[in-house]
């Protein structure tokens, strides 16, 4: 195999489809992804080839090749910066229009390729948690399994602080609040996520007024949980989305050709060492133009 990452199947993972587990466990890619993996003989369990629907009992030892065949792509390669490192993990500021994870139609190169070239084979980079392609800031990545648990297990105690800057339309009722709706995809629009949904998940948004401007309103919001385009989602629901949004009721406010949402600030303790971690990262400079637009 190529790019191969050796996974420990936990013990709470018991019952499940090797194909559900799998694309959590490699950061997040589709189930379609994982199951193109496993039907192209590139996974293995405890040595054995299984269909994706083989059932786990956990303690399994799986290895799965995470590199899948790639489309010709354009010869732009993804734009990044590293903004922090260590040997277990690191954070990447990523721009809007990068694609974190290969796609099928999508012929540049993706965040984790540019990573996994970076590295030369030191290590396979496994996404803790993923930005949207049109939404730019700080992404974390592990260098292990084992670091890529130990942070998603930080995140799901809620230790990991996420804070974003969004543009959105009108005000809103309160200078701070928390948005709670179940989210899951929309029921006609299969694109979008809605509480119309046939597979609900909780979903909760805390935000913060920064600044009000004539028409806008520009707030830090606060994951407590991370589905699937929530705050996008959210802030839409309650009659507020974000600016340049095209999914959610925001397309072309202020001329932006993308969502006005920027993954901002990054605040945890480290897992293995124990040190404080802050990252933060600035407007770029199309969301800054749009700020000043709006008169901030």
């Amino acid at each position: 195999m190529g790019d191969a990452v050796e996974l420990k199947v936990p013990a709470a993972a018991a019952g499940s489809r090797l194909d559900a587990w799998l694309a959590e466990a490699i950061g997040e890619r589709s189930r379609a992804a994982a199951q193109r993996m496993i039907d192209a003989g590139h996974v293995r369990v405890d040595g054995k080839a299984r269909p994706k629907s083989y059932r786990l009992s956990g303690g399994e030892q799986v290895s799965a090749d995470v590199t899948e065949p790639r489309l010709p792509r354009a010869p732009i390669a993804a734009d990044f910066q590293i903004v922090w490192e260590d040997e277990a993990m690191l954070a990447v500021d990523k721009p809007a229009g990068v694609v974190v994870h290969p796609a099928p139609g999508h012929r540049r190169e993706t965040l984790v390729e540019a990573l996994a070239d970076r590295a030369h084979g030191s290590f396979v980079p496994l996404v803790v948690h993923r930005l949207d392609r049109d939404t730019s800031g700080l992404m974390l990545v592990a260098k292990s399994q084992t670091a890529q648990t130990a942070l998603r297990e930080l995140i799901r105690r809620r230790e990991v602080e996420r804070e974003y800057l969004a543009l959105v339309r009108g005000r809103l009722e309160s200078p701070a609040g928390t948005i709670e709706m179940p989210l899951g995809r929309d029921r006609r629009r299969r694109t979008r996520m809605s509480s119309r949904t046939d597979k609900p998940r909780a979903a909760r948004t805390h935000f913060e007024v920064e600044r009000e401007l004539e028409g806008f309103t520009l707030v830090r919001a606060r994951l407590e949980t991370g589905r699937t385009h929530q705050i996008r989602a959210h802030f839409a629901a309650i009659g507020n989305p974000v600016c340049g949004d095209p999914e959610y009721g925001g397309r072309g406010l202020l001329g932006l050709d993308r969502q006005f949402l920027h993954s901002a600030r990054l605040a945890f303790t480290h897992p293995e060492t124990g040190e404080r971690i802050e990252l933060r990262s600035p407007l770029p400079a199309e969301l800054t133009a749009a700020l000043a637009a709006a008169g901030g």
